[in-house]
């Protein structure tokens, strides 16, 4: 499959986390979809439901030259990785105590773990893809998953809802 095709069918693909967030947003964050930060602020600051689209945007703006086949990663994504992780360390240290009040120990446990695979797949990805040779595949499937992460559980929601 070319480049540009598999580029385009991944970003549409980052739709599919969204559909959770519209099929069950009247019943809150739930282990399967933790209202993810980067889907309920733009909610929330008026996006509505076109929020759904802005994991998708984000691929295709983060990294163009996934359409031609770019095999390198930018620096770029190396300090996304490196701030998201930092960041996503201290939301849940933040948000724990609100988590295990209103979601409960399940749900702060469970959104934790899958957290912490998301993000020790995506540094192995990383190293992977920068030595010896780097392949479009690997950058493919690294910036996929790292906005998947960011579509789906990265920055989870603790607590009461607005």
């Amino acid at each position: 499959m070319k480049s540009n095709h598999l580029t385009s069918l991944a970003g549409l693909s980052l739709l599919v986390p969204a559909l959770f967030w519209i099929l069950f947003a009247q019943q809150g964050p739930s282990a399967f979809y933790p209202y993810p930060a980067l889907m309920f602020l733009p909610a929330l600051f008026g996006l509505g439901r076109a929020a759904v689209a802005v994991p998708m945007v984000l691929l295709f703006a983060w990294n163009p030259s996934l359409f031609d086949g770019g095999a390198v990663a930018p620096k770029r994504s190396l300090v996304l990785l490196l701030v998201a992780t930092l960041l996503d360390a201290l939301w849940f240290v933040v948000g724990w105590k609100d988590g295990l009040l209103v979601q409960g120990a399940k749900y702060n446990y469970f959104v934790c773990g899958v957290n912490v695979v998301w993000i020790a797949s995506l540094w192995m990805l990383f190293a992977r893809g920068r030595k010896p040779a780097p392949s479009f595949k690997l950058n493919f499937l690294f910036h996929w998953m790292l906005f998947t992460w960011l579509a789906w559980y990265a920055f989870p929601f603790f607590g009461e809802l607005p």
